[in-house]
């Protein structure tokens, strides 16, 4: 290269003769005279081929190599069997070159991937209200005194890059629902369409190319805020990039720096309040001003729902004799008529339904083991055993669902147990919350205790009182001690006018009257004498 570059520089800056260049260098004119026909800065050299006794088999092995590519590793043939099956072709060649081949063939195919392939990718853009993008990540927060895993649901407008995320326990159908209801809440509407990866909650299963089996469920929420949902391909998270780069934003500009919190809806507030503020401070990076700013003009393009989607996961179960439904290892309570039959149960994120006859019968809040060991929780409402309490009101005594009563209700219990039947009459009270507000009959109670007469018919009737509107009898103010101004004076002749009136009367009926025989003889001669 040194010598070609002397040579062009004698040629055509120097101007000196080709005899000349020649004398100098020791080559033939004829081969100056090529360098500088040629024009070239650097010489080159036609590549060397040679022939090789694989060569007509060539075809046909990079067409088995592909096929073996396509097909799982445990299936796939080794390089000795189709060296074997060549030879059995007629190639009297060695495994040696036919690893070799394998290997440049592996690599063209490498190259081939870097450039048409997973190393390349089209930017894309999207208009306003066009679509938006979901993901989950796991993340660590402090809950309640203790540093536990959440699910985070990342849901991000494409074309505003206004972001929210919301935790939760799990990955279930009922999360994944109320994940997208808090979203377009918060975001102000609802794109036209949501790109998804393809998760379980949402693809049954997943066909060729853009093929899927929706989950029917998943489908029912899509149907209702009118977006078309699209699928990533399998292992092509680059399709969504863009929440896909949210989830790692968000560890260091939310979770590394966040509180500990005494709830999760509490950390969700948080986090709501957190992503608005994070709007007004990022730069949208394609559009001029702030995401906020971009997320104003966007927010027209977008669908105002009219209502949220009732997202719930339907399972049939059948009541205990305990009046007890199970789910997720904890038992929850139903009321005592619906015992040893199937009822429905509606799960939500945070709270459970239990329906039957198309009537709701009764709703608790969910509960969630973080581990798998102990027994599970139970939790009882007491209303729900008071059809039993009247046939058994001895159960009143020692009945779990009855430890958390309200407070009055254990103080009106403790005196009235004292009593004969007390344990009736206290049930008897109780079931006034059946057909009476419950806190008029808590109100009649602490009222009746205040009285100090703790009964069941002074509790009624404080209770009629109360939802008559009746007001309570005004009390008696009287003086502490009550002084006579006139003192009555010791007098017995009043009685002695009264004794002979007496007597004369019945001296004039000539009767006798008859007198007890305990009374005293001296009263009976009076009587004789008088007679």
């Amino acid at each position: 290269m040194a010598t070609l570059s002397v040579i062009r520089r004698w040629a055509l800056r120097e101007q000196l003769s080709i005899r000349e260049i020649a004398r100098r260098t020791g080559l033939s004119r004829n081969t100056i005279k090529k360098y500088l026909a040629a024009g070239v800065v650097e010489p080159r050299y036609a590549k060397r081929s040679s022939s090789s006794k694989l060569d007509p088999y060539a075809d046909r092995l990079s067409q088995w190599l592909k096929t073996e590519q396509a097909k799982s590793r445990k299936q796939q043939r080794t390089l000795l069997q189709m060296h074997a099956d060549l030879v059995a072709l007629g190639f009297d060649g060695s495994y040696g070159r036919v690893a070799a081949f394998a290997r440049g063939w592996r690599q063209r195919q490498h190259e081939a991937e870097k450039t048409a392939g997973r190393g390349t990718f089209v930017p894309l853009v999207f208009g306003p209200g066009e679509a938006f993008q979901f993901d989950w990540s796991e993340d660590w927060a402090v809950v309640g005194g203790e540093r536990v895993k959440l699910q985070v649901a990342h849901t991000k407008l494409s074309h505003s890059r206004a972001f929210h995320l919301r935790a939760y326990p799990l990955q279930t159908h009922e999360m994944l629902f109320d994940a997208h209801n808090h979203a377009f809440r918060v975001l102000g509407g609802v794109p036209r369409r949501g790109i998804y990866d393809n998760m379980k909650t949402a693809v049954d299963r997943v066909g060729v190319g853009k093929v899927r089996d929706i989950n029917q469920r998943f489908a029912a929420m899509a149907s209702h805020y009118l977006f078309e949902p699209e699928f990533c391909n399998p292992a092509s998270g680059w399709e969504k990039g863009q929440v896909e780069k949210n989830v790692r934003d968000a560890r260091h500009r939310l979770w590394q720096q966040a509180p500990s919190f005494a709830t999760l809806d509490e950390l969700n507030d948080w986090l709501e309040l957190r992503c608005k503020s994070l709007w007004s401070g990022i730069n949208h990076g394609s559009l001029p001003g702030t995401v906020a700013e971009v997320w104003a003009v966007e927010r027209g393009g977008l669908m105002q729902p009219t209502r949220a989607f009732d997202g719930f996961v339907e399972h049939t179960k059948r009541v205990s004799p305990t009046c007890l439904v199970h789910f997720e290892r904890n038992r929850y309570s139903v009321p005592a008529s619906y015992a040893n039959r199937p009822v429905s149960l509606r799960v939500y994120a945070a709270r459970l339904v239990v329906v039957a006859e198309g009537q709701q019968l009764c709703e608790h809040t969910r509960l969630f083991q973080r581990g798998h060991h102990g027994p599970g929780q139970t939790v009882y409402d007491w209303r729900h055993y008071l059809a039993v309490l009247q046939r058994k009101p001895g159960a009143l005594r020692n009945g779990a669902p009855f430890a958390e009563l309200p407070a009055a209700f254990k103080r009106l219990q403790t005196a009235l147990l004292r009593q004969a039947g007390g344990d009736r009459e206290m049930v008897e009270i109780l079931a006034l919350v059946l057909h009476h507000d419950e806190q008029a009959v808590l109100a009649a109670v602490e009222l009746a205790l205040e009285a100090g007469v703790p009964t069941k018919t002074h509790v009624l009737n404080v209770l009629h009182r109360l939802l008559d509107g009746t007001p309570p009898a005004a009390p008696v103010d009287a003086p502490q001690a009550l002084k006579l101004v006139k003192e009555p004076l010791a007098n017995v002749v009043r009685y002695d006018a009264l004794r002979l009136a007496r007597k004369a009367q019945a001296a004039g009926s000539g009767t006798v009257q008859l007198r007890p025989q305990h009374q005293s003889q001296q009263q009976h001669e009076e009587v004789c004498h008088a007679s």
